[in-house]
């Protein structure tokens, strides 16, 4: 092919230049994490920092976010509001200049805030950018300031900017009270939903309670006929969250909780830990900085890991616990069963990337090391019986790990040999590569066969599940390894589980669980979920799992202009269909997938272009601890309680 030279020439003309707030609109993702949900969701959490850090850094004690009607969100606090005054250089107003320009900010120095969740200065001009509208009002020197900024055209720029100001900053009324309340729309042609939901907002504004004892917290929804409002306060801080995560679990003691500050190359910090044992075989660790959810954990939490293994190391051999002979446990060992909080501010944070899921500092990782071994080797001091069976509990541990290793090498051996657990039990796709390929778990033999025959050979592997695979929240982990279906499932996925996961060695890129629509069906499909989350739980987070929803009706008709058939997935979507299909309809009740034939379940359930999908995902990790937790653990009393006020959903 030969190459057209005019095409490939290259000079100044070929640069372009994006003005103020465009780079947020053509490159959501950087700025945001996404333009899904998530992302959604990030535009309140962008402005409601602002506001813990006004409240945390001693400037006011309340924040209060509304659901609109009309799918707004407004986000006000009691603090100092946002600088009205005119900036001496820019002459612009404080308002204008941190709505409208990036990296604008009173959080790069440490006069105003000794430390931020809002670090960069662009939270407010990201979620301006992003939205149809922003209006805010600002409370302050006994006067209500107001602007309103808009998806808009720019005189200057002579074209339609984001975020452009279309009224001055102005005093529309007096003011009894300081502090700042933004309102804004969601631009729907850059978010593919601008449904905000109550749960993964709740959920948020209750962790911030634990985290800033003292606060109140407001979250009104005034979406629905019958307003709803939650107000969120905590006297013990974490005490009551370590209570709220274990709700569901065996606790072995009183928590532990201590806090510290220290000083690491010139950079203050300060750290606060509750963790407390539980009978499970899990670990969690929640982490935050400056109130932040660290969902990559970071250097702080690594530090407290390596404090903590130090000091019950060294207190094992002390109390001698330890002999010479025995195998000495690993820090994963030790925290089986442990739920902790891991808390830490830091004047000069570093993250890795503008939706700080992860903490870089060297100084966190020095500092935290320090504190926890410091303060456990005290504790474990005062509390040697305790600390004596958390250490035999690590031990075990050991123990078991060693039993595993063995268990796996002879499961790699078999594949050695040939004698792999997939053999006559997974329809495999043809195609390699696995961002094409997808792995589907259907229940039961039958709609198995079916599915075998319905797939697409070249990209759709199936997997017949029979019946109910183990509750793995109640099980060991060496039980966990032992079961036969699970082994067939590991090896086809192919990532190794826990500690071993590598995403590098992932064959499918969706995973997809297919189970009947009704009650057995999605006890099926919570199993699976949990195991899942617990073993395998980047499938989750990194956007592989998803929920296959077949249809729960075929509404259908035959006459001289030939067949209409509609698929409905729910009693209402019925109903629709009905109308649509006409005077005549018949409706065919689906009792489970073995009912469909391979064609029907072709169309319905696995053709990529008219099936229906919902992926899985972790909108908040301690929300999601909390429930595989209640649902699948030993402790009734919460489930009971959990049932009964979900019982409509």
């Amino acid at each position: 092919m030969e190459l057209d030279k005019k095409s490939m020439s290259y000079d100044v003309t070929d640069l372009t230049s994006l003005e103020k707030l465009e780079p947020v609109r053509v490159r959501p993702g950087m700025y945001i994490g996404s333009t899904g949900s998530k992302g959604l969701h990030h535009c309140i959490w962008e402005i409601l920092d602002n506001a813990i850090d006004e409240i945390t850094n001693g400037f006011g004690d309340k924040a209060t976010i509304i659901l609109n009607k009309d799918k707004s969100v407004t986000v006000i606090d009691n603090g100092r509001g946002i600088p009205t005054g005119i900036h001496p250089i820019k002459k612009k107003s404080g308002v204008e200049m941190v709505f409208t320009e990036l990296h604008t900010g009173g959080k790069f120095d440490n006069k105003n805030y000794k430390t931020s969740g809002g670090l960069h200065g662009v939270g407010a001009a990201v979620v301006n950018a992003l939205s149809e509208w922003l209006e805010v009002e600002v409370c302050q020197n006994g006067e209500v300031y107001k602007q309103r900024f808009e998806y808009a055209y720019d005189k200057h720029l002579k074209k339609l900017m984001p975020g452009t100001p279309v009224t001055p900053l102005k005093v529309v009324g007096k003011a009894k009270y300081t502090g700042s309340k933004i309102s804004f729309m969601p631009d729907k042609s850059i978010f593919s939903t601008i449904d905000f939901k109550f749960d993964v907002i709740d959920e948020r504004l209750q962790e911030l309670a634990f985290q800033n004892k003292g606060i109140t917290l407001e979250l009104i929804d005034n979406r629905k006929d019958e307003p709803m409002t939650k107000v969120y306060h905590s006297e013990r801080g974490l005490l009551d969250f370590i209570d709220y995560l274990n709700e569901s679990k065996t606790v072995l003691h009183e928590p532990i909780l201590f806090e510290g500050e220290r000083e690491v190359n010139g950079i203050s910090l300060s750290g606060e830990i509750c963790m407390q044992f539980t009978d499970s075989t899990t670990e969690y660790i929640a982490s935050y900085v400056n109130n932040i959810p660290t969902t990559d954990a970071g250097t702080h939490e690594a530090g407290f890991k390596t404090g903590m293994t130090r000091a019950f190391k060294e207190w094992a051999k002390k109390l001698n616990l330890i002999k010479d002979k025995d195998k000495e446990f690993e820090g994963d060992d030790l925290r089986e069963g442990l739920t902790s909080i891991v808390r830490i501010k830091i004047s000069n944070p570093i993250f890795e990337g503008q939706t700080k899921n992860k903490l870089g500092n060297n100084e966190a990782y020095t500092m935290m090391n320090d504190l926890v071994y410091t303060k456990l080797c005290e504790w474990i001091e005062d509390n040697k019986e305790t600390a004596g069976q958390l250490i035999n509990n690590a031990m075990e541990a050991a123990a078991r790990r060693d039993k595993i290793k063995k268990i796996n090498e002879a499961e790699k051996k078999k594949v050695g040999k040939g004698t792999a657990p997939l053999a006559g039990k997974i329809a495999v796709c043809t195609l390699k590569d696995p961002s094409f390929c997808e792995f589907i778990v259907v229940e039961g033999d039958s709609a198995g066969g079916s599915a075998k025959q319905a797939r697409d050979r070249r990209f759709q592997s199936i997997m017949p599940s029979k019946g109910k695979i183990m509750n793995t929240e109640k099980q060991k982990l060496e039980n966990v390894l032992g079961s036969e279906e699970l082994k067939i499932f590991n090896a086809a996925i192919g990532t190794g589980i826990l500690n071993n996961y590598n995403e590098s060695e992932l064959k499918y890129d969706k995973i997809i669980i297919m189970s009947d629509a009704d009650v057995d069906g999605y006890h099926i499909r919570t199993l699976w979920m949990t195991y899942i989350y617990r073993y395998m739980r980047p499938l989750i987070t990194n956007g592989h799992l998803y929920i296959a929803l077949p249809p729960l009706y075929k509404v259908y008709k035959t006459d001289k202009k030939g067949e209409v058939v509609v698929y409905a997935y729910s009693d209402e979507e019925m109903e629709k269909c009905k109308k649509e299909v006409g005077k005549g309809a018949l409706i065919q009740r689906y009792k489970g997938l073995g009912e469909m034939n391979p064609e029907q379940l072709w169309e319905t359930t696995l053709n990529p272009t008219t099936r229906t999908l919902q992926q899985v995902t972790i909108e908040d990790a301690s929300k999601a601890e909390k429930i595989v937790s209640l649902l699948m653990g030993d402790v009734v009393e919460p489930r009971k309680n959990y049932m009964y006020k979900y019982a409509e959903f």
